[in-house]
Order: structure tokens, then sequence, then C-alpha cells
């Protein structure tokens, strides 16, 4: 079994809680000094460092959300002065004002660190080729890899986004044996290999993709396995963690989150701890970083977390597949949905591809939910019937699972368009204004 920090990686269950709460008094004092917001938060809170003796004491500490982050743009939740920021990152900013976040040199280290254990874990070497189709620049997902597999001794192929065919003919002519992109792009460069005459198999070395950015789940995984032969990683991180942070090991049974560097809360909707393997929402406190520190920042994702030491032989806790979002829940005449159960059915579906957009309007103050998806080539036909056959077994399997009735279309192959970014697959367009 290859480690990339084997005493840190594989550290007793007592002695990584132990770390924890050591790290976690010392940010609390640190931030009680030098931040201006967050000594607020707690003097509001009636909190003060000495509050927190045990890791059970966290429930004590006020939470930070998205909006602690608009509300003191561009910098004003910083504590490290200017001549200590070596970069920043910006978020996009689409459903408001962006995140700037600031890195010191050892906030670099640390996510450089993460990924070379998450790479190392996920089968990866000083021998493997890296081809990076993430975005460079103010997005953390192509430098943050980038730098993740040079510290492991990785060669990289810094391609970014964009240039498909391009891209491809690198792939080919070079011994790249991974790749970092969303799912949905690993999904695009499938298809143009077909186009192209290109076989990933037969005709690349290609073995491993590092994927993430989106969601995306179980059944499209299986799918792209199927379809291109490598090993499709799960990867995850958000540009406040700092960014893509990390990845499954070759188990493939939940992504391994490092405690020396994140404490993970996974909360029910009253805010108390679920049990192992328990679903609720995600609450995270970054417990090393420098500039820009998050002690309880309510992420918005939910998933679970298990402590169980994983067959790899790591000891740090399993974030498993994501099932939505608290921000993204669309109620849909009062029902609960999450696309990310509509792309579960998708997946089921062998004459549909992962490519899907929903659609949410109002007609006549009642909501309508269309969902459209893209058939294969395989399944294209002149003969309706085998048509709407399709369509029905869709409809019925979507209204199984989404107690709820919605509109079907099915789109010509290649007709959905394709993204070299994260995918957006919802347009809600309601207003009752």
């Amino acid at each position: 079994m290859n480690y990339w920090n084997e005493k840190m990686e594989t550290m007793p269950l007592n002695e990584i809680k132990a770390l924890q709460l050591k790290l976690l008094r010392k940010l609390v004092s640190e931030m009680y000094i030098s931040s201006k917001f967050y000594h607020g938060k707690m003097k509001e809170a009636g909190v003060k460092p000495d509050d927190i003796q045990t890791m059970k004491d966290v429930s004590k500490l006020p939470m930070m959300k998205k909006t602690d982050l608009r509300d003191n743009y561009p910098d004003k939740l910083f504590i490290r002065p200017q001549s200590e920021i070596l970069r920043y990152h910006v978020s996009s900013g689409t459903t408001g004002k962006p995140t700037i976040v600031g890195y010191t040199r050892n906030d670099i280290e640390n996510w450089s660190e993460s990924l070379a254990r998450a790479f190392v874990s996920s089968g990866l070497s000083n021998k493997d080729v890296m081809q990076i189709s993430n975005g460079y620049g103010l997005f953390t997902g192509g430098l943050g890899k980038h730098y993740g597999a040079e510290k492991i001794g990785a060669t990289v192929l810094p391609t970014g986004t964009g240039n498909t065919a391009r891209q491809i003919e690198l792939m080919r002519d070079l011994p790249v044996t991974a790749i970092a992109c969303t799912p949905s792009y690993m999904f695009h460069i499938a298809d143009e290999c077909e186009r192209m005459g290109v076989s990933i198999r037969n005709d690349t070395k290609l073995r491993v993709g590092i994927l993430g950015a989106e969601p995306w789940s179980e059944s499209m995984r299986k799918k792209l396995q199927e379809r291109t032969g490598i090993l499709a990683q799960n990867c995850y991180g958000t540009s406040e963690l700092s960014g893509p942070m990390f990845t499954e090991c070759t188990e493939q049974k939940g992504i391994h989150v490092w405690g020396d560097l994140c404490l993970m809360e996974i909360l029910d909707k009253n805010g108390d701890p679920c049990a192992d393997g328990e679903r609720g929402e995600m609450v995270i406190t970054m417990l090393q970083k420098e500039a820009f520190p998050l002690i309880r920042y309510r992420i918005g994702d939910i998933s679970s977390l298990e402590w169980e030491k994983c067959e790899c032989g790591r000891t740090h806790p399993r974030l498993q597949r994501l099932s939505g979002r608290t921000d993204d829940m669309l109620i849909i005449r009062g029902i609960n949905v999450f696309p990310s159960q509509i792309e579960d059915v998708i997946g089921e579906m062998d004459f549909l591809t992962p490519f899907y957009h929903i659609t949410v309007s109002s007609v006549n103050y009642m909501d309508n939910m269309l969902v459209e998806v893209e058939i294969t080539d395989d399944a294209l036909t002149d003969d309706m019937i085998k048509m709407e056959k399709m369509k029905r077994e869709f409809d019925r399997r979507l209204k199984d699972v989404l107690n709820i009735k919605a509109e079907i279309k099915l789109a010509l192959p290649g007709s959905m368009p394709r993204v070299e970014g994260k995918a957006k697959h919802v347009t809600d367009t309601r207003s009752y204004e």
C-alpha cells in the first residue's frame, strides 16, 4: 500500500481527535484576537477561547455562512497582513458577490500536501503524467491540482479548458496516464474521441480521472468507467476551503478528509451531530488556514461522514457522495427535489447520456418542471413506439423517485450544450410577483 505521508495518514483515531482539539483551540484563540468579525460573533454568542476544552465544545462556537464572506468583501475576513498574502483566488460570483480567498505560503503548502496525499491514495505517483483540464487563473481547480501533482513528482500537462480535439491529440501523443477535469467534460471528451475514431482504452495510456467541481452520481461513475476504462475518482473542495483538496482512494468508498487540516461536522436539521453514516448538513472548520480561516462554515452540501478505518489503511474520516445542497433544493408543488436525484435516475437508463437540463417554471401559478435529456446514438430510432417506450420508462422511474410528475423531453444525441467548466443543470424562471 502506497502513502504520501504514512505516519499522518494512518494516525490512530484517538490521536487524530486529540490533534484536532489542539489545532481548534489554537485557531479559536487566534481568531478571537485577530478577527474583528469573529470576535464579535463569539462575543454575541457568549463564548470565549477558554470555553473550548473538549471536541463537544465546538457546538458553542458561532457558525459562518456564505453571506458573511460576501458582506465582508473583498478581504475583511483576512487575518494576515498583505505582505504575507502570496496569492488570491476568486469564486465565480454567479449567485451574488464573488468570494475572494487569500493564501499565505503555508496555506499553499498545506493545499498541495492535501492533494499529494489524495493523488497517491488514488494510485498516482512520480511515474504518472497528469493532464489538467480544469480552468487556470482565478478558478482554484487548475492551479491546485497542478501543485499537488508536481509535489508527488508527477509530470504535468497544463492544458486548461477548451480545444477538446487538441487535448485528445496531446493525450494520444504524450504518455498521459491521468486527467483532472469535471465529470461532464470527461463525458464530452469520450464523445469527441468516438467522433474522431479514437479509443481511450487502446489509443491512450489514460487510466485515472480526478473528477469534481460539480455533482455526479455513482451510476454516472459506473457508465464513465465502463465506457472509457479509467478509474474515475471523486474529488471534493471549494474555493472557500482552498480549492479541490480531497479525493477517494482506490477503494472508492468515500473521500478521505484529512483530520489535521479539516474538522468536518455533519449536523441534522436541529443543528445536532448526526451519527456515523447519517446524512446531514456539512459544517467545516479549516484547522490550519492562516490568511482566511473558517470556523464552522456552513458550506451548504449534504452528505454523511464515516470514521471506520478504510480498507486502504487510512484512518481519517471518509465523506460519502453528496446527495444535494441546502441551497439548490427545488421545491416543486410542495415536494423537495434535488437535481442529484434526477441525475441518479438518468444514470440508471442505458439509453440516456449524462447531458441533461432542468427547467422550472410557473404556469398559471402552478409549478412545472421540464427534464430534458439526451438519448444515446444507439438508442436513436425512427420507431416512435420505441421512443415512446423509453420516455415512459424514464417518466415512471422519475416519478417513483421524486413523488412528483415532471414533463419529459428526449433530446437528439449531441444536441445538449457541452461545457468545459461546471455544468449548469437548472434554470428556474418562476416568479410570483
